[in-house]
């Protein structure tokens, strides 16, 4: 057997009323296009994945992300050029998100770039791009 991608990614948020312009933003950036938008709901389609946003329990709804918690790490997008990255990078800057880090090269694959940034409850998410396959090509373990 051999999977075919990620099919989608669900993220909780405490502020959905500020997560929803932020991801309106970022996934129509990103070309993935709304397939579901009912109260406390968001889902974006596209790339061969779906992102979908909801809305946390209400006791839950002091709570910010923290990234070394048991769970959800980071989520990383990946762009088709190096521009894109670039272009994702602007965008941030011009609406106001919280940028962690601007556009580098990273040590994680050969050309290697990114912009890593935080949503309204502090979700780190990453667009990169890696030029050709990077370590997708052919890097599966065999043990």
């Amino acid at each position: 057997m051999e999977i075919n991608g990620v099919a989608h990614i669900m993220l909780t948020v405490s502020r959905f009323d500020q997560a929803r312009p932020f991801y309106h933003g970022l996934l129509a950036l990103l070309g993935m296009k709304p397939a579901i938008e009912e109260d406390g709901l968001l889902y974006y389609v596209g790339g061969r994945t779906a992102v979908g946003v909801v809305r946390g329990a209400s006791q839950y709804g002091d709570e910010r992300f923290v990234q070394l918690r048991v769970g959800l790490h980071h989520v990383c997008f990946r762009a088709r050029a190096r521009a894109d990255v670039d272009l994702v990078h602007q965008y941030l800057r011009q609406s106001g998100w919280k940028i962690v880090h601007p556009p580098q090269e990273g040590p994680w694959a050969p050309g290697y770039y990114s912009v890593l940034f935080e949503d309204p409850d502090g979700i780190r998410i990453e667009v990169n791009h890696v030029p050709g396959k990077g370590l997708l090509e052919g890097g599966e373990s065999k043990g």
